[in-house]
């Protein structure tokens, strides 16, 4: 903001996409994990505030979707072992061509 590449603060960005994402989320049915928060009179939401040390538990690995998400990632990365492979053996066959040439 002070060097006027950003024209909304965090905070502002937030509650737009609050306002934005709650209603879309009722229509389709889905409920808000926030049980404190309430529809204003100016048509904002007032939520609770963040759980910080929840937040940063997450960032660090211990979220409830990361042992799913690492497996996931370790089933990939067999599964694409063949394309590692065959790159391989297509580059070590290109170096052989080179260097009978």
């Amino acid at each position: 903001m002070k060097w006027k590449i950003k024209r909304e603060t965090n905070d502002d960005l937030r509650q737009q996409f609050i306002d934005k994402t709650i209603p879309q989320a009722e229509l389709i049915g889905l409920k808000v994990p926030d049980a404190n928060y309430k529809l204003l009179e100016n048509g904002s939401y007032e939520t609770s505030d963040i759980d910080w040390d929840e937040f940063w538990n997450v960032i660090k690995g211990n979220g409830p979707c990361n042992t799913q998400r690492i497996k996931h990632h370790a089933a990939a990365h067999d599964n694409g072992q063949w394309v590692r492979e065959a790159a391989i053996a297509y580059n070590e066959k290109k170096e052989q061509n080179l260097k009978s040439a």
